[in-house]
């Protein structure tokens, strides 16, 4: 036990140093439901089981959540491409254990080859909300588990090389690699195996030595760089120090006791009919692509891989996340200690600011996570078209479910749809207005400026002392709320420089403020140099992508020398606004 212990004592230590994953200690029970702006402390408790309601009996606006749907619905149509992109997809959507959300659009099976040839209708298979899904690279967090649930047990030490366990992985320059540069992707492979084994190996022995014998791409500890090789090797490794193979230590540690009765590798035949299609493949010549996994290297290994292979349905993949919610526990059943979930989800990738990442869970990335996105999300995405986005703050969780690689993987991305989908989320929970009955809002989205302006104030010379609370969830720098002033009767508009002070506000003066994750209102203060012919405008412009779930803005406050010039509380001033509005939420 000594090695799992150390390890995991390592982790709290990284997550004080400014490495944050679980924040508080679980004892802020009080805390609100449907509360964007009220984080939680801490895990679930371990006895939160998950039942469906409606989005109004957790706080939640259902509005946002039916307009992602509709979008969802609508990437399953044709566009001007002529096709659309994707066939299909289930989703599904929880807070505070209530999963408020389940929809199941498009189809499990729709085309006939690669050109996007239709099926006649009475061959084609509707989605439903237990389709069978690739997992793909959803598959890593299973390997990831299972190593950590072999830390825990004291069978190994993920600070420790990955030698000591497989001592044919020790070529190449490798015999300083760790376990734990293979969860973070800092090893130093390259992206993939090269030559593809499908393609280079004659034999699943030969496949397997190709992967321990692969070279570094850069020194270890050095780059971020997301790999498949890192997987792989861990999927070898758990084989070895548990003794087992990887599907039936997946089965037997983690979908058995959770009871996941539709997640393994390899479907079987008598689940194909509920199994969603994936690519016609040409090369190697597959034909289409249902039942088996469609990452050819994990293909070539039999099916069972440690970075894919996996095959799940949302609503197993719901449990699982729930399972992290409550640190690690299911109806009674443990699969992982809290302080084990809390390692997991901890940053170990400071060096990388773009490219958090914790043991096996990637961390913060708004490209897939959304305005749910903050230090401690957590999720992965697969090739296939999968998503999973886990948020601990609210106490929510994100699932998109598609198949987006049938019948080709050359019908674009998807990401937006990803966003949109874990956003939806964020935006039905309410930010309450800092002080009375209503705030100013806007949700500006993707290259958009929104602005509110005062009218002419009747300053005497100034300086101007102005004052307000901001709540600020955007992508970050790139989209800022700005304070401006003008004395030309709106022709030109001038930045004053603010300070901001509550949890996550940047320190010291700022021109603009902009950032995610902190949930919580400023106080932001600025002083205007004398003028005695002055307006105020606030601005809030966003870039081309990812913007959070928006800027609220309240207790407007501007005096001159003590004189109440501006009190938005008390004397509401007739602001001209485009692209907010006044909201309760």
């Amino acid at each position: 036990m000594i090695a799992a212990v150390s390890v995991l004592v390592a982790a709290t230590t990284l997550s004080t140093a400014g490495a944050q994953a679980i924040p508080g200690t679980g004892q802020q029970e009080d805390r609100a439901a449907g509360r964007f702006d009220k984080p939680r402390g801490g895990f679930a408790p371990a006895s939160t089981v998950l039942r469906d309601g409606a989005p109004s009996e957790v706080g939640l606006d259902p509005e946002p959540i039916k307009a992602a749907e509709r979008f969802v619905e609508s990437w399953t149509k044709p566009d001007a491409t002529g096709h659309p992109h994707f066939s299909g997809a289930v989703g599904l959507l929880a807070h505070d254990g209530v999963i408020v959300e389940r929809q199941a659009v498009g189809g499990a099976v729709r085309y006939a080859d690669a050109n996007g040839t239709e099926l006649p209708p009475e061959q084609q298979v509707p989605m439903r909300a237990d389709t069978i899904f690739d997992m793909a690279s959803i598959s890593k967090l299973f390997t990831s588990i299972a190593v950590m649930q072999l830390a825990e047990k004291g069978a190994l030490d993920i600070s420790a090389p990955v030698v000591r366990y497989l001592p044919e992985f020790g070529v190449n320059g490798k015999e300083a690699v760790t376990v734990q540069q293979l969860l973070t992707h800092v090893s130093g492979f390259a992206p993939t195996p090269l030559p593809s084994l499908w393609e280079g190996y004659p034999d699943i022995p030969s496949r397997r030595k190709a992967v321990l014998d692969s070279p570094l791409k850069n020194p270890p500890g050095s780059t971020y760089l997301y790999s498949d090789i890192n997987l792989l090797t861990l999927g070898f490794l758990v084989e070895k120090v548990a003794g087992a193979p990887l599907d039936k230590v997946v089965q037997d540690r983690i979908a058995g006791p959770l009871g996941l009765a539709d997640t393994g590798y390899n479907p079987p035949a008598s689940k194909l009919a509920r199994v969603a299609a994936t690519e016609y493949a040409v090369k190697p010549p597959r034909g289409l692509v249902r039942g088996e996994v469609h990452d050819e290297n994990a293909w070539s290994l039999g099916g069972v891989a440690g970075h894919a292979g996996v095959f799940s349905t949302a609503p197993d993949m719901a449990v699982l996340a729930q399972t992290i919610l409550n640190g690690g526990a299911y109806r009674g059943q443990r699969i992982l200690r809290q302080e084990t979930v809390r390692a997991m989800l901890t940053n170990y990738n400071q060096k990388f600011p773009d490219n958090a990442h914790g043991l096996g869970f990637e961390l913060d990335q708004p490209w897939y996570m959304g305005a749910l996105s903050a230090t401690s999300t957590a999720g992965h995405t697969g090739f296939t078209g999968t998503s999973l986005v886990i948020d601990p703050l609210s106490r929510s969780f994100a699932i998109l479910l598609t198949n987006r690689v049938h019948p080709t993987r050359n019908w674009g991305s998807i990401n937006l749809a990803r966003e949109t989908w874990a956003s939806s989320l964020a935006k039905a929970m309410a930010v309450r207005p800092a002080h009375g009955r209503d705030a100013w809002f806007s949700g500006a989205g993707d290259v958009s400026t929104a602005t509110l302006t005062t009218p002419p104030l009747p300053a005497r010379g100034g300086p101007l002392k102005v004052s307000f609370d901001t709540f600020v969830d955007t992508e970050g720098p790139s989209d800022s709320l700005f304070l401006e002033t003008s004395t030309d009767g709106g022709a030109t508009w001038k930045t004053i420089t603010l300070r901001a002070s509550g949890p996550g506000a940047p320190v010291g003066d700022q021109n603009g403020l902009g950032g995610h994750g902190h949930r919580a209102w400023w106080r932001v203060s600025g002083e205007v140099s004398q003028s005695s012919q002055i307006a105020l405008r606030w601005r809030y412009t966003t870039d081309a992508r990812y913007t959070g779930r928006g800027i609220s803005l309240d207790s407007v406050k501007v005096t001159e020398r003590g004189r109440i010039l501006l009190d938005s509380e008390h004397n509401p001033p007739p602001f001209v606004a485009t692209g907010w509005k006044l909201s309760t939420r």
